[in-house]
């Protein structure tokens, strides 16, 4: 497994980011991306169970690093987005992330995300449409500099 580049302010990924989700990502160097994770009290919308923008956040970053296997410079942006729910995603349990390459064509990525529960299967689900973001917004060499983009130990 190969570890991913991290930021050290994005909500997803950011490792000093006090406030979010500090996910650590590998993948399988050809179509596959894990993350293994813990959501805390303060990620819940109700009592136990993780507020669903969190989800989505969740299911948006292991779709998206798909595109950034073998480039860890090939920065995107959402285009689209289904999500569906299948269970209440429980807070202070270990959960695993994984996101699936579909499609690669040119400047846009079909991806397929999921997070799982050991006990209970897959919790929530989403279907993802990435494209590119331009480098006249974010210039890669830039990267490290702007926003701590680099592997952390």
């Amino acid at each position: 497994m190969n570890l991913q580049h991290n930021s050290d302010s994005c909500f997803a990924c950011g490792l000093e980011n006090s406030s979010g989700l500090r996910l650590r990502f590998h993948d399988n160097g050809k179509d596959q991306v894990f993350a293994h994770f813990t959501l805390e009290p303060q990620h819940a919308g109700y009592p136990g169970m993780a507020h669903g923008g969190i989800v989505a956040a969740i299911l948006d970053e292991v779709g998206g690093r798909t595109v950034m296997i073998n480039n860890p410079n090939c920065f995107f942006v959402t285009a689209r987005m289904d999500v569906r729910y299948h269970q209440p995603v429980p807070v202070g349990v270990p959960l695993e992330a994984t996101g699936w390459l579909l499609i690669r064509r040119a400047s846009r990525t079909r991806a397929h995300a999921e997070i799982l529960s050991a006990g209970q299967g897959i919790l929530a689900q989403a279907d993802i449409l990435f494209t590119d973001l331009p480098r006249s917004l974010l210039d890669p060499n830039e990267a490290e500099s702007r926003f701590g983009w680099k592997l952390y130990d």
